[in-house]
């Protein structure tokens, strides 16, 4: 089957992810995802596939088996669900760009204009993937399905090309703290390392993004009506508030780039009797992320001192992990046979730190190596999501460039 039309079959089930139903421990969160991966399930035994597994929660495996021996058993991710920025279905169109504004729609005065998105310049000569303005195009991720599919059907048409095993993995819900992928039992496909496709421009390439964790600061006051409130009332905003002013200044999003750390106060809820702050924790340096929570637990403890026993909680929890902490080198296998796959096929490599997590975080953290290969997208989580054919091609050429490679690598 054509990649565009594979990409484009996919668009059409709407998977965005439920919160709500995330919440509640609901996986899949959108019971569309089953339905994608019911698709999925029928596409991979048409191909001829083995160990074909599509379990109660939507995460889906299968393996085309080796036809070498001794070659590394290589696994390929992708996620079901889309981003719940925008929950309506998607009406996928396709262009055939010369240059200048791309209409979207014309009707609501929608376009993706060349001055505002500057890399469309890069794209002229190509057929681009948009959506019709009303919704994401959901290439995050179903790009990376149709690239991993259309691999598979490449090495199944041309069964005299050597491989190993190839492992395909489809999780659910990772738009919403990498769910699926920590629901998901590496031990299961018992592979040697992973990619994960999920990122965004031709020849970007991730291993490394964000040490993560999450705090919520739980701060108690004294309530009191406000005409005998002197000496009586103590407010828990002006306690969090009071907390707030002592985090450093500029370590947060909107002041720091590239491998910059911060603290995000996310949410705050409350009244004078009780308060609760969120915060997210983020940082790329193992050490440095400890101490980011050592700072914010010794603060707690000084303000419990000045305050009084029980004004404040924290209760912090791990979200995931930098990928890096798994690679240890930028010489690893994985990354030495990634770029090699991108040098070979004339694609500039771009390696950029991620300021996020994604599946191979939590599937790195659990044994298996997991860098990042771009999907060839921009936009995610926008209605000007946006995907260039060409490189949605070039996705797949090097997952089959990557297999041809590791053929003549011993496991």
């Amino acid at each position: 089957m054509d990649i565009a039309q594979r990409f484009i079959n996919y668009t059409k089930i709407n998977t965005t992810t439920h919160k709500e139903n995330g919440l509640a421990g609901i996986m899949p969160s959108n019971p569309n995802e089953m339905q994608l991966a019911s698709l999925l399930e029928k596409e991979l035994k048409e191909l001829g596939l083995s160990q074909i597994i599509k379990r109660s929660n939507s995460i889906t495996t299968a393996l085309l088996p080796a036809n070498v021996s001794n070659a590394p058993r290589i696994a390929f991710f992708a996620h079901l669900d889309t981003s719940s920025e925008q929950k309506n279905d998607t009406k996928a169109q396709i262009t055939h760009y010369e240059g200048g504004d791309i209409c979207l729609n014309k009707e609501l005065d929608l376009y993706l204009r060349e001055s505002e998105f500057e890399e469309l310049k890069n794209y002229k000569g190509d057929d681009i993937i948009h959506t019709d303005g009303t919704s994401l195009l959901g290439a995050d991720d179903k790009a990376a399905i149709a690239a991993i599919m259309d691999m598979l059907e490449f090495f199944v048409k041309n069964p005299s090309l050597k491989h190993g095993d190839i492992i395909v993995g489809f999780l659910p819900d990772e738009e919403q703290g990498l769910r699926g992928a920590k629901a998901f039992d590496v031990k299961e496909v018992n592979a040697d390392f992973g990619y994960c496709l999920d990122c965004c421009g031709i020849g970007e390439f991730i291993y490394e993004n964000w040490n993560a964790a999450d705090a919520i600061v739980t701060f108690q006051g004294v309530s009191a009506h406000p005409m005998s409130a002197k000496g009586k009332l103590v407010n828990s905003l002006i306690l969090a508030h009071q907390f707030i002013s002592m985090l450093p200044r500029g370590e947060a999003p909107e002041y720091t780039e590239g491998k910059e750390g911060y603290f995000w106060v996310k949410e705050l809820n409350g009244n004078s009797a009780k308060t609760i702050l969120k915060i997210d924790i983020r940082e790329f340096d193992e050490e440095k992320y400890n101490q980011r929570i050592q700072f914010l637990k010794d603060l707690c403890n000084s303000c419990e001192k000045l305050w009084g026993k029980q004004s404040i909680q924290i209760h912090l929890s791990h979200r995931y992990k930098n990928v890096f902490n798994a690679l240890k080198t930028k010489d690893c296998l994985p990354v030495k046979l990634a770029l090699k796959a991108y040098e070979n096929l004339d694609i500039k490599a771009k390696i950029i730190p991620m300021r996020g997590g994604y599946d191979g975080a939590v599937l790195s953290e659990k044994g298996l190596m997991c860098p990042n290969i771009f999907t060839g997208a921009h936009n995610f989580h926008s209605i000007y999501e946006y995907l260039p054919l060409k490189s949605l091609k070039a996705a797949s050429k090097v997952l089959q460039e990557i297999i041809l490679l590791a053929s003549e690598t011993k496991a």
